[in-house]
């Protein structure tokens, strides 16, 4: 299975470096040098998937700094930038903290409130700059966004194909406005 480890952030310096928005617990063994990551390109653009080697890495300021063979300057350094980094994992590998999963995991999981009140299902896992979201996609075919945190997403149950969500009132609100009548 194929698994997101990072994505590439914009050049730093001149040489060829890149910053990285880690999406891995395990950032020293996916980012040692000599280590071989495959890109995917984001939805919105024409790049190729390419690997790439790595051949340094350091943190700088709290930031994930990696230089990657072949790439030596910062225009093509900025070549890169939004590229996913992957790795291949084997299938039965699960993450070492019982309360992480990886995305491929999650998804199709169905979605159900406390009261077992069926919300929908996981159609999309979103990590970004702070926080994680669940997009669920409703029987009715609407997207919501659930904030990925414990005080809302108290149980995921893969085994049993389910994630339990608590929403504060009026998160799964959809179509409604306040004061509309039925």
């Amino acid at each position: 299975m194929i698994v997101t480890v990072g994505v590439i952030g914009r050049a730093h310096g001149v040489r060829g470096e890149v910053t990285v928005d880690v999406r891995t617990d395990v950032p020293d063994e996916r980012f040692a040098a000599g280590a071989v990551l495959q890109t995917s390109a984001p939805r919105s653009g024409p790049r190729l998937e390419r690997s790439l080697i790595v051949r340094k890495v350091r943190w700088h300021q709290g930031r994930l700094l990696v230089e990657f063979d072949g790439i030596t300057d910062r225009s093509e350094a900025e070549t890169l930038r939004g590229l996913s980094l992957q790795v291949e994992i084997d299938d039965d590998v699960t993450p070492d903290d019982p309360d992480e999963y990886f995305d491929h995991q999650l998804l199709g999981l169905r979605v159900v409130t406390p009261d077992g009140t069926d919300v929908g299902e996981v159609s999309h896992v979103r990590h970004g700059p702070g926080q994680d979201m669940l997009t669920v996609t409703t029987p009715d075919g609407a997207q919501v966004l659930v904030p990925f945190v414990a005080q809302i997403v108290p149980e995921v149950d893969v085994d049993a194909g389910r994630v339990v969500v608590d929403p504060p009132p009026g998160l799964l609100d959809l179509g409604t406005s306040p004061g509309a009548s039925s």
